[in-house]
C-alpha cells in the first residue's frame, strides 16, 4: 500500500523500482512501514537484501542533487528500519543501503536525471538498543506492539 500522492515522488519510485529490477533484484515492498519507520523501496536478489531511499525532484535547487538531502538522521532511521525488516523476516542474507536521486519533468514525466548509489553508506555497528542484538526487541505500532519471538 503507497502513501505517496504527489505525482513526481510516485514516477520516481516507479522509475527506482525498474533501475533496481534491471539489475536483477525483485522489489518486494513500496513504502514499507513500521510506526514512525519507512523505507521507500525493499528489493532482494538471492543473497541482498536492498534498502533504497528515493528522492525524486522536478528541480535542483541550487547545485543540490537531489540524492544530497538524505542526512544522517535519516540515515540513523533507515538503519534502524533496515534491522527491525531483517529481524521481522529473520532473513541471514546480507544488506545494503542505497540512494536512489532522480530528477523528472513535471509537465512530461520524463527522467531528466538518474544517480543510483549503491551501498551508499555503512551503519554504525550498533544502531538499535543493545536488547535487540540478543533477539528481544519491541516496536511499536499506533496502539498495536510487534515483538520478536524467542
Amino acid at each position: 500500500m503507497s502513501f505517496v500522492t504527489d505525482p513526481i515522488a510516485i514516477r520516481g519510485e516507479e522509475e527506482a523500482a525498474r533501475m533496481l529490477e534491471q539489475k536483477g533484484f525483485r522489489v518486494k515492498e513500496h513504502n514499507w512501514r513500521l510506526g514512525h519507520l519507512e523505507i521507500d523501496l525493499i528489493a532482494e536478489s538471492k543473497t541482498e537484501v536492498v534498502f533504497a531511499e528515493v528522492k525524486a525532484r522536478s528541480t535542483m535547487f541550487g547545485a543540490i542533487r537531489p540524492e544530497e538531502y538524505v542526512d544522517e538522521a535519516k540515515r540513523h532511521r533507515m538503519t534502524v528500519a533496515g534491522n527491525a525488516y531483517m529481524k521481522m523476516k529473520k532473513s541471514d542474507k546480507s544488506l545494503r543501503f542505497d540512494i536512489i536521486g532522480l530528477l523528472i519533468d513535471p509537465d512530461s514525466m520524463e527522467v531528466t536525471y538518474r544517480n543510483h548509489m549503491e551501498n551508499a553508506f555503512v551503519p554504525h555497528q550498533k544502531t538499535i538498543h543493545t536488547g535487540s542484538y540478543s533477539g528481544t526487541w519491541k516496536w511499536t505500532r499506533r496502539t498495536k506492539t510487534i515483538r520478536s519471538k524467542r
